[in-house]
């Protein structure tokens, strides 16, 4: 699965100011991604407020997707939740032809024990045609998936071929890196952890940022990956800031406020989240000007 190595994004759903799905600022920012030199993109992940969708909204998510990408970078869709019967049943009916892998989210709100999150991902291994991202997201889900279950998972299923490790513990992602599969993939779920979890010996990461400033951010991976160092951290301590700041509101509405400064899409979001403030699409501006001006 080398098509999972480097930088891929967990693209936004751009909303209108009437609340519908705006499937040409959708096409546009693929079209930024790939000119940004982003190595795949993610589909209805939770970045993009998959949850708050319906499923006629998320078909032509997807269809708008293909479409805009032309099989120009691969395609990774996500396929997850909280009902483990709902999801097989997902799996068997969906048209998964244009992308190479799914991503699927730990069970959240259930709060399953060990052996339920295993149970779970035995479930969709033996229902997915695809190869499969396990996601381990604890800061979303309320539970969080240890190192020697996702280790077990790895040894056990052929088509579990990674996780987007997204627990901010980088104890947690040593200890995977440390005793995985020699070919099982180790992603940084995290944009503040990425380097630092491609320098311990990961392939990469699934950014939210990085559809924002896709350039700067895929160099700082690719510096990462080549053994660069010093000149990778330079451009980690660049984009801190940035990092930190999509989130002090909440996912996605701080990247979509980049985006909205970009001319890409708006800011607008759906219930129960809400736009980012103007506070901190004033913080988030001033970042973007001022990198711009030092990456230039």
């Amino acid at each position: 699965m080398e098509q999972l190595r480097g930088t891929g994004v967990a693209l936004v759903t751009p909303f209108k100011k009437d609340g519908g799905v705006d499937l040409e600022a959708l096409s546009n920012i693929v079209a930024h991604c790939i000119k940004g030199s982003i190595d795949y993109l993610v589909a209805l992940g939770t970045t993009a407020e998959t949850v708050t969708l319906t499923k006629d909204e998320k078909q032509v998510v997807l269809d708008t997707i293909v479409v805009a990408n032309n099989g120009t970078l691969p395609l990774v869709v996500g396929v997850g939740g909280n009902n483990t019967m709902g999801t097989v049943q997902e799996l068997h009916t969906m048209d998964l032809s244009d992308f190479c892998a799914i991503l699927s989210v730990s069970p959240y709100y259930n709060r399953p024990t060990q052996e339920g999150i295993y149970q779970h991902f035995k479930a969709i291994s033996e229902a997915s045609p695809l190869p499969i991202i396990l996601y381990n997201v604890p800061g979303r889900t309320g539970s969080n998936m240890l190192p020697s279950t996702t280790l077990r998972l790895a040894n056990d299923f052929a088509n579990i071929v990674a996780i987007k490790e997204a627990s901010g513990n980088m104890v947690q992602v040593m200890e995977i890196l440390r005793d995985k599969p020699s070919d099982f993939m180790v992603l940084s779920g995290d944009d503040i952890t990425a380097l630092a979890t491609v320098l311990a010996g990961g392939c990469g990461v699934i950014s939210v940022i990085g559809q924002g400033l896709p350039q700067e951010f895929s160099q700082m991976v690719r510096l990462g990956l080549a053994g660069s160092t010093k000149e990778a951290y330079g451009q980690h301590y660049l984009l801190q800031r940035g990092m930190g700041l999509i989130f002090e509101e909440g996912n996605p509405a701080g990247i979509k406020a980049i985006l909205e400064l970009l001319g890409l899409c708006s800011a607008d979001v759906r219930l129960p989240l809400i736009a980012a403030s103007a506070e901190l699409k004033k913080k988030i501006r001033l970042f973007v000007h001022s990198s711009s001006r030092i990456m230039a």
